[in-house]
């Protein structure tokens, strides 16, 4: 899987109440309900290029949800 085969949201310095309701936000901005992965920061990925972080949070979704990115597409 490549770093443009996905969408992809990245949020930092949000609660956990703030960051589902953004997620459920954006879910609904574009209206879908899947095929859109999300990420929190974290100490160790703070320091990561996008692009690895990108693709790191695409690969994580895609084994969690069985699918590819490029599979939710319409």
């Amino acid at each position: 899987m490549g770093i443009t085969d996905g969408k992809v949201v990245v949020m930092h310095g949000l609660t956990r109440d703030e960051a589902i309701a953004a997620m459920r936000a954006v879910k609904a901005a574009l209206g879908a309900t899947d095929g859109i992965a999300f990420a929190t920061s974290t100490e160790t990925n703070l320091g990561w290029k996008l692009g690895d972080l990108v693709e790191h949070v695409l690969e994580e979704h895609e084994m969690m949800t069985g699918k590819k990115a490029a599979d939710d597409r319409p």
